[in-house]
């Protein structure tokens, strides 16, 4: 199927591992051209040649976007250099897990910095840009940890909940002005990101990763951990037109571990 996203522009941030490489990869098969973001100029030389490999490519812009000045700047950077961002795939900060005991304010700002404002610091010069244009879609991947209260992802569940909101309010303010903004909330995926939760489980259960992690993957319906490839495909049409009448919308990808409507 052809999504018609060939020659279009796109910034993925979080481009150098996990989901944001995999939508990376995704949008460079399409023939889009992918700016990659990330903190880490190292992990992204490494994202590049994985993708060199495969015959495709990304370009990379290594960028803090905790820091608003430093998105701002690596925004006017890739439009400068590149062109006009046609896509916005945000898949960038991961909020630390901490058992309850472990929490206090520094926490909470650690996780809304890392999960929420490095979002948003990214969102609010790309939209302006798009609105400009009368053009533009945003996916963000966001987690079911905002949906699914877990006593070990409190602070950052907390700053998921925030950016669940945020996308379905910027779908509704821009959506005049031709602006389509989404969500995907993978529930547990094949990534780094995992060892993580294990490990701050671990740490009060007095069980090992091992062991917490079969318990995990027990409880999905499907059986089985989502893989960021799989993310990536939906993350894919959402930003298609092929998605044309989806706005707003927050998808889980949880293997059908919360049978809510």
């Amino acid at each position: 199927m052809d999504l018609g996203l060939s020659g279009k522009i796109a910034l993925v941030t979080g481009a150098s591992k996990g989901i944001g490489l995999a939508c990376a990869q995704a949008l460079a098969a399409e023939g889009v051209i992918v700016a990659g973001v990330s903190r880490s100029q190292q992990n992204l030389d490494a994202a590049e040649r994985a993708l060199q490999a495969q015959g495709l490519a990304m370009k990379s812009f290594a960028a803090d976007l905790i820091d608003p000045q430093s998105a701002a700047q690596v925004v006017e950077r890739i439009e400068r250099e590149i062109g006009p961002i046609a896509i916005l795939i945000n898949s960038a900060g991961a909020a630390r897990r901490y058992a309850p005991e472990e929490l206090d304010p520094a926490a909470f700002r650690q996780a809304m910095d890392a999960k929420y404002f490095s979002y948003v610091h990214v969102i609010q010069p790309v939209v302006h840009r798009m609105a400009a244009r009368g053009a533009g879609n945003v996916v963000n991947i966001i987690g079911q940890g905002g949906r699914a209260a877990s006593h070990f992802h409190i602070a950052g569940g907390a700053a998921n909940s925030a950016l669940m909101l945020s996308t379905v309010g910027l779908a509704r303010a821009y959506a005049g002005q031709g602006i389509r903004v989404n969500a995907i909330n993978p529930g547990l995926t094949r990534t780094d990101r995992v060892d993580e939760g294990l490990a701050a489980a671990a740490r009060t259960s007095g069980k090992s990763k091992e062991e917490i992690l079969a318990e995990e993957v027990a409880r999905i319906p499907m059986g089985r951990m989502a893989s960021p490839e799989e993310v990536a495909q939906v993350a894919l049409f959402l930003a298609s037109e092929r998605a044309s009448y989806v706005s707003g919308a927050i998808v889980p990808m949880d293997g059908c571990s919360a049978s809510v409507i």
